[in-house]
């Protein structure tokens, strides 16, 4: 015997269920109480299965701010799957996100929140507020300066050296308001135990800030958090409260499933571009530059554990490659992350296990730092191999996401 856990074996590190309706923000969740009871569910939001749409992120944050009681219903995005019939019955254009007000549906994410702030009052402001105006005419600048450097391909160095120095224009006149903000929010908004939360005019800005800290990361080589001091304690507060990590991608997530939803991210080699994209592909991470916030490793390493282990018959199943030795292999890693030790299979199915590595979505999958812990030991056991094959991920859709396999009738 080589020392791999059995499944049997790995089903034994158990960890505490977690309290989908009424516990922590969570992705899995179709219903959110807060307390309450169901009876006072008004609101039902339509939002991407995946978690990997900026707009329904945003009205996801502001429903768990607010805490009000709200239903989920998960529909597909076109890049990954064919969208539900019985969605574009409802909404003929298919747009994300969606709520659904006792009969009334609403589309378009301030239009969202604007009725939103109507029946429930505000977060903070006023979406339509004033003093809101110049912060969100800026976000769709910092939002235009960054989709200019990441899809626009450059054909000289000037070109892109323009394009970079407008969106660093941009991010810092958003630095400089930060500077002085006494609460580290542009909008504070007070919760009923007293804490100080984002308002409205934070969460306009957070989805489409993390998925920049992500691919800029990734493509150019170039540090957000580390280049400006105030927008990464912004990220930390917003890290600190666990309504937003529910909601919160990774590093390699957005990296990957933002082509296909921006028409192409275009890569600037350079060496940190070089370096930086290998930590994230590896699965090692990007440490407090992806999430400021400190972890207990193990009880992470148990969520994913038991994740895989829910999905392990349909993982093995979709996955194209070496299925006869994928079961051993996956389980080689599985046994690396929760016990340390290194149990190497007699055919080690290596590019099974990158497959695999690639397509773990945070927070879809599971958190943060549970995927970076499965993806460091896939990695580990994958290098064990001789195969050097590499496993493509598509550009123009992600079809290999599509959920279908994995949703119950």
């Amino acid at each position: 015997m080589n020392g791999i856990l059995t499944w049997d074996n790995l089903n034994k590190y158990e960890v505490e269920d977690l309290d989908r309706v009424n516990g922590i923000n969570n992705s899995y969740a179709n219903l959110r109480l807060f307390g309450h009871t169901e009876n006072d569910v008004l609101i039902t939001l339509y939002r991407d299965r995946h978690s990997w749409c900026p707009y329904c992120q945003k009205i996801w944050l502001w429903l768990e701010y607010k805490r009000i009681p709200y239903r989920v219903k998960k529909i597909n995005m076109f890049c990954y799957g064919q969208k539900e019939s019985w969605f574009l019955d409802k909404v003929r254009s298919g747009k994300l996100p969606a709520i659904e007000f006792q009969g009334q549906v609403i589309t378009e994410s301030d239009n969202i929140i604007a009725f939103l702030e109507n029946k429930f009052g505000a977060l903070g402001s006023f979406i339509t507020s004033s003093n809101l105006i110049k912060i969100r005419e800026l976000e769709r600048e910092i939002f235009r300066s960054w989709c200019n450097w990441l899809c626009r391909e450059s054909f000289n160095f000037i070109d892109n050296s323009f394009r970079k120095k407008r969106f660093k224009e941009s991010i810092s006149k958003f630095d400089e308001i930060l500077s002085k903000t006494k609460l580290g929010f542009v909008d504070p908004s007070v919760s009923n135990t007293g804490d100080i939360e984002p308002g409205v005019g934070d969460i306009i800005f957070i989805p489409y800030m993390e998925r920049m800290n992500a691919s800029l990361i990734y493509y150019k080589g170039f540090n957000l958090r580390s280049n400006y001091r105030h927008v990464d304690n912004w990220l930390t507060l917003f890290e600190g409260t666990s309504a937003y990590r529910g909601t919160q991608g990774d590093f390699h997530t957005h990296s990957h499933d933002l082509p296909p939803q921006m028409g192409g991210c275009y890569t600037e080699i350079n060496e940190q571009q070089i370096t930086f994209s290998k930590l994230i592909d590896t699965g090692k991470g990007f440490g407090n530059y992806e999430l400021n916030k400190n972890y207990d490793s193990k009880y992470f390493a148990k969520i994913a554990l038991k994740r895989v282990i829910k999905h392990k018959d349909n993982l093995l199943k979709v996955n194209p490659y070496n299925r006869e030795t994928f079961d051993e292999s996956l389980r080689s890693a599985l046994t690396h992350m929760v016990t340390g030790e290194v149990r190497v299979p007699e055919t080690i199915s290596g590019k099974s296990l990158k497959y695999l590595k690639n397509r773990i979505s945070v927070p879809r999958d599971m958190p943060i730092i549970s995927a970076r812990l499965l993806r460091q030991s896939l990695n580990k056991i994958e290098l064990l191999s001789d195969n050097n094959n590499i496993d493509k991920l598509p550009l123009n859709h992600r079809y290999d996401q599509d959920p279908k396999n994995f949703i119950s009738n």
